[in-house]
């Protein structure tokens, strides 16, 4: 039986390269957007459907999912919609700060939530939540995209042993820098004068050069699917070579000589 999963953030980067594989290995996909009337490539593809999502929205949450649900026999959810939001504290303002939280975090929680009637009466189901290296370790500039990534991944490990007994997993998928993360579509920011030296050492990380060597989208997209169809009793998987080296220094030296290291890079 053909499965199904369903995708968030699928109009662009991670989440349409996801969309793209499962739909070539034979799954059916839902794939959803804020804007998907715009969308050209999905919709010409076999056994895909594009529903409008804007994970901002809790009614419109509700309303697709059911219509998700009256569709197919939904095996797996990708939370994958989140952008980056990039800058100082100071510099951001409380409406940016309130976006990145609905969308990084209460997106996930509330889809989620949404679902998880569904796969508790099937006793059957997956979720994978995209987090972020930066789930991992905080780095500056990075605070609030930060809280979202630590609190999904917190969301993610309580929520696995909840659901553990209906026979729901949940899992994590952690990438490093992606190269379509850099096109201003998926990022926002802010800067501030006092800060200005702090933000060239940051901005000095994100040449062309070391951009070129971040991981595609379908790499990470090719993780996900490994996560999804591996049948491991694991909660968390590493996307990029950068995420990987990042976790084994933490797990090999400890938090507080990483959160050492890191610091000496910018003080």
């Amino acid at each position: 039986m053909r499965k199904t999963v369903f995708i968030t953030g699928a109009s662009t980067g991670l989440g349409k390269a996801s969309a793209r594989l499962f739909q070539s290995i034979g799954w059916n996909v839902i794939a959803t957007m804020r804007n998907p009337q715009y969308e050209t490539e999905l919709t010409a593809l076999e056994n895909v459907s594009v529903l409008k999502l804007d994970v901002t929205d809790p009614e419109q949450i509700k309303e697709t999912v059911a219509a998700a649900i009256s569709m197919h026999t939904i095996d797996l959810v990708l939370n994958n919609a989140g952008y980056g939001l990039i800058g100082v504290l100071e510099a951001l303002s409380d409406e940016q700060i309130t976006r990145q939280l609905n969308t990084n975090l209460l997106g996930v929680i509330r889809l989620t939530k949404g679902f998880i009637p569904y796969f508790r009466e099937r006793k059957a189901g997956m979720f994978i939540n995209i987090t972020s290296m930066f789930g991992l370790a905080g780095y500056p500039t990075c605070s609030v995209y930060a809280a979202t990534k630590f609190a999904v991944d917190g969301f993610s490990e309580s929520l696995a042993y909840e659901l553990a007994h209906f026979g729901v997993k949940v899992k994590i998928v952690a990438p490093g820098g992606i190269q379509t993360d850099f096109a201003g579509r998926s990022m926002d920011g802010g800067l501030h004068g006092a800060y200005t030296e702090l933000a060239d050492k940051v901005a000095a990380g994100y040449s062309e050069e070391n951009i070129s060597r971040f991981s595609t989208a379908e790499a990470v997209a090719a993780v996900i699917y490994a996560a999804a169809t591996d049948n491991k009793n694991q909660l968390r998987y590493f996307a990029g070579e950068d995420a990987i080296n990042l976790y084994h220094e933490r797990e090999t030296f400890g938090a507080e000589i990483q959160y050492q290291k890191i610091q000496a890079m910018f003080v």
